[in-house]
């Protein structure tokens, strides 16, 4: 699909919303998974100044007992099958209408985008949290915080071009793209950026699947991957790799989690002409999308970095007072710029916890800063407080990860009479291993506090339970409630 083809269904797309009477103050959800109809509804609902509100897909959706986590919306689109869409309504959960998105496209063949006024600073998207620590929330996100975003992006890959002596003007080689579009990084990174960039995209539609990925980059000459260290992983440990042109490669992104050690040597194995293009970020939903970004060579140095401050992004840790604290010790990671959001829909108290004075973002996560650099430590419901000392998951994963037996990990608090809390230790084995709670503990007390080492130990049959976007569900390994949105 083209631009000059995407314009025209957005345009005809948006007569047709109009025409069935959705007004200026109308929030529509979308709850549809990676097809061409999700774009076109998307920027259907933004041009004419409403608020989009994307919705996980593929999953269970079970409406939430907590006020306010649901905004009351208009039709939302859920295309079971591209060409076709679901309509309902939040809040009363009824179906509204049942149309054809092949006629919303071909409502108005010809007619012009809407010429609105809209504010910078009004509301433009509803997005939801991953809701892997909790319930998911609606966090509001301004129409500045959208362009402020493409500019950062887009000035970031002109740099990052420039650095390695490429043109500034890219390549005409489309990336991948397997963010789903409800979530930030789909959102913002495959779905918006383009459109001011004029970047191809190339979207494997359902469920990820390494072996179309690979095929499709074959097939469409893509030159850059990006997703998760789960998406890379299952990548380059799929059989089909080998049949892989890895010299059309010229980019590989990994977000969502620190990347590691592991992941940096698997991709320079089968992408030894990647010298400067192994990159790796940080952000969250609240905060609009990307906070910092690792370039290949911090990195090399320090693996468990996820990099500097983006352009216009300012960090600084603080502790539990909101004192801001010296570099290299660990706190509540806060960001301020002018992508954060607003704050959570019809949430007052979330929002007051999250925004604090002079607009600062209260992420939920905890880190350090180490000459200029952010070191993530976990979030802040993770941490595990035993006996009085600090432990943070994110910290005892890492070594974990580097046990030859260990193909994924996680790390969590269980309750303790004395101590207050214990550590348990989550594992999948790569195929023939074995282990056990004493060799664990015997590799991990190699590197880490005595206080720090795994007491328990559960070995999975299962791979580790995870969100649409790649993330742990720890709620569920610990046997929490299951949260709202899974894909599963």
């Amino acid at each position: 699909m083209t631009f000059t083809e995407h314009e025209r269904r957005v345009a005809s797309v948006a007569a047709a919303l109009a025409d069935r009477g959705i007004g200026p103050t109308d929030r529509v959800a979308i709850l549809a998974a990676n097809f061409p109809e999700w774009l076109g509804t998307f920027w259907a609902v933004v041009s004419w100044g409403r608020s989009p509100w994307p919705v996980t897909a593929g999953g269970p959706v079970t409406r939430s007992t907590r006020p306010g986590s649901y905004p009351p919306g208009a039709p939302c689109g859920r295309p079971e099958t591209p060409g076709s869409t679901r309509g309902c309504r939040s809040g009363d959960a009824s179906r509204r209408d049942e149309d054809d998105f092949v006629a919303l496209q071909e409502f108005s063949p010809d007619a012009a985008l809407p010429n609105v006024a809209i504010d910078e600073g009004q509301p433009a998207l509803l997005q939801f949290t991953s809701g892997t620590t909790g319930q998911p929330k609606a966090a509001i996100l301004s129409h500045r915080s959208i362009v402020a975003f493409v500019q950062v992006v887009t000035f970031l890959g002109a740099a990052q071009a420039a650095s390695v002596g490429a043109s500034t003007s890219g390549t005409t080689r489309p990336r991948l793209a397997v963010f789903p579009m409800f979530h930030i990084s789909g959102l913002q990174s495959s779905s918006v950026t383009p459109m001011a960039t004029g970047a191809g995209n190339v979207w494997p539609m359902g469920k990820f699947d390494p072996a179309t990925v690979i095929r499709l980059t074959n097939e469409e000459r893509i030159y850059a991957w990006n997703g998760t260290a789960t998406h890379m992983f299952r990548l380059l440990e799929d059989p089909t790799i080998k049949d892989l042109d890895a010299t059309l490669i010229e980019t590989v992104a990994i977000g969502g989690s620190a990347s590691t050690p592991e992941l940096i040597r698997a991709t320079e194995e089968r992408f030894p002409h990647l010298v400067d293009t192994f990159t790796s970020g940080y952000g969250l939903t609240e905060s609009g999308g990307m906070v910092s970004h690792a370039s290949n060579e911090m990195l090399k140095a320090n693996p468990d970095s996820v990099g500097i401050a983006m352009p216009t992004v300012e960090l600084k840790i603080v502790n539990d007072d909101g004192v801001e604290l010296p570099e290299g010790e660990n706190g509540s990671i806060c960001v301020r710029s002018p992508l954060t959001m607003i704050g959570y829909w019809e949430d007052e108290d979330a929002t007051a916890a999250a925004i604090l004075s002079d607009r600062w973002l209260q992420t939920g996560d905890f880190g350090r800063l180490e000459g200029g650099q952010l070191f993530l430590a976990s979030r802040l419901r993770d941490l595990i407080l035993r006996g009085g000392e600090n432990v943070y998951p994110a910290e005892v994963e890492a070594r974990l990860e580097q046990h030859p037996a260990v193909a994924e990990c996680a790390v969590g608090g269980v309750d303790h009479r004395t101590l207050g809390q214990e550590v348990k230790a989550y594992v999948v084995l790569r195929p023939g291993k074995t282990l056990d709670l004493e060799e664990v503990r015997a590799f991990c007390a190699k590197v880490l506090a005595s206080y720090k080492l795994p007491d328990h130990l559960e070995v999975l049959e299962e791979p580790l339970p995870r969100n649409a976007t790649g993330k742990v569900l720890k709620t569920v390994l610990q046997g929490e409630a299951v949260q709202t949105f899974i894909e599963e």
